[in-house]
């Protein structure tokens, strides 16, 4: 693709507004395309690649310009990175810049410190460091600044798997079964499948095949009583509903209005009757004390860091800290105490977070455990061999990208002991 002077412009207008990261990033570019309404699908397809390749490089990039301007981060990027030819930008560069820009081409990366090789922030690293050695944190690092694939869930309350693989390798997709998500469809490239009939009718649903595991690690079974504790917007509930086939009762909490209100849409296309999205103001709602003790089945899809989805949202290297994690463990390990309250004897508990900081996963469990004696891990891929799901991560069920293809997740499945057991 030919580089016009246009979209150089207004690529480096788009990331200047993204820099600050106040907010996420690819929320920042939404707000930005519809204010240039005039910007045609080439163009915001281009600037949304290169803003978030700059994210995903930011370290290396800044290393190495003189000064980590907005245009010279771009310059920088489509040089070194889109392999852009210093002739093409001849007539829109100065002397200098193209100077600086020939060094960057040559520059090799792995001559540069591991937290620019790895693309972490040094106090990411610095915790890294304390459980990988570092060629484990520069493998992690590499895997997760590539983008991601695109994943689809087929919602089997409404579509055998077969046939969407079918009607989308008909329809011209480069489509494939997920290798452990018996209802994931991976799909090559960047389509835009929520205008296809499949998404339209809510036969299909983009989730990344990590998070579909955690429905059936948490395996709900028609009629239960099963909450999703922090439903977001309602993906993983949708998963749930589909899995007890409507049958039952499905409650999903979250203390954020607006989740729950982009769960609706998705709720009616899903064909679903046995769910229930309902916003708590806390932990301790008194719709969550109404449920005590009467839950079969309890997911926690616990607030955390992120840091496993950094394929997607490179921006949270910048918006998250060392002191934004110990604010996030101390809500962790609340939300998990007061989500276990409604689960009823011999009921089951999945605590889970898109996070590898072991301060956020094992030790939040096995805190709790110390303090509630009557629960007892499971072991995760047992559970997932039950489901006939070939994944063995051991007791706990932990995901990379570069090992798996999926997020970055951590999962514990717990079991509430019957009362005669606990003595």
């Amino acid at each position: 693709m030919h580089l016009t002077s246009f979209q150089l412009e207004a690529t480096i207008t788009a990331l200047r507004t993204v820099l600050p990261l106040e907010y996420p990033a690819d929320a920042i570019l939404r707000r930005f395309f519809k204010e240039n309404a005039a910007l045609g699908a080439h163009d915001r397809a281009f600037i949304a690649e290169t803003v978030f390749g700059i994210l995903r490089h930011r370290f290396f990039l800044e290393t190495l310009a003189p000064r980590a301007t907005p245009r010279a981060l771009v310059l920088a990027y489509i040089v070194k990175f889109e392999g852009t030819n210093l002739r093409e930008l001849a007539s829109m560069i100065s002397e200098a810049e193209k100077k600086w820009l020939a060094e960057i081409k040559a520059t090799h990366i792995n001559s540069c410190p591991l937290f620019v090789q790895a693309e972490f922030p040094e106090w990411l690293v610095e915790k890294l460091q304390q459980f990988l050695p570092d060629e484990q944190i520069l493998d992690l690092g590499l895997s997760l600044q590539k983008s991601a694939p695109l994943d689809l869930r087929v919602n089997t309350f409404l579509a055998k798997r077969e046939q969407v693989l079918e009607t989308l390798k008909n329809d011209g997709f480069d489509a494939e079964t997920t290798p452990y998500s018996p209802c994931g469809i991976r799909i090559k490239g960047k389509p835009a499948i929520n205008r296809h009939d499949l998404f339209l009718s809510g036969k299909i649903e983009v989730q990344d095949e990590g998070s579909q595991i955690l429905g059936y690690l948490l395996a709900p079974k028609r009629g239960e009583m099963v909450v999703d504790f922090c439903a977001g917007a309602g993906g993983k509930s949708l998963l749930l509903g589909a899995l007890m086939n409507s049958k039952g009762r499905l409650y999903a909490f979250d203390v954020s209005e607006k989740r729950l209100e982009n769960l609706k849409p998705r709720f009616k296309r899903s064909g679903l009757s046995n769910l229930h999205a309902q916003r708590i103001a806390h932990e301790n709602d008194i719709k969550v004390k109404r449920l005590a003790g009467k839950i079969d089945r309890v997911l926690v899809d616990a607030p955390c860091s992120g840091l496993g989805t950094l394929r997607r949202n490179p921006d949270l290297k910048w918006r998250q800290s060392s002191q934004s994690i110990e604010e996030l463990k101390t809500k962790q390990a609340a939300i998990l105490s007061s989500a276990a309250t409604l689960l009823k004897p011999g009921g089951r508990l999945v605590y889970a977070t898109c996070s590898f900081l072991p301060e956020e996963n094992q030790a939040i469990i096995a805190e709790f455990l110390t303090q509630h004696p009557e629960f007892s891990l499971l072991n995760c891929s047992e559970l997932l061999a039950q489901q006939k799901i070939p994944l063995d991560t051991g007791e706990f069920l932990r995901l990379y990208p570069e090992q798996h293809q999926t997020d970055g997740f951590f999962a514990a499945a717990l079991k509430r002991n019957d009362k005669a057991h606990a003595e």
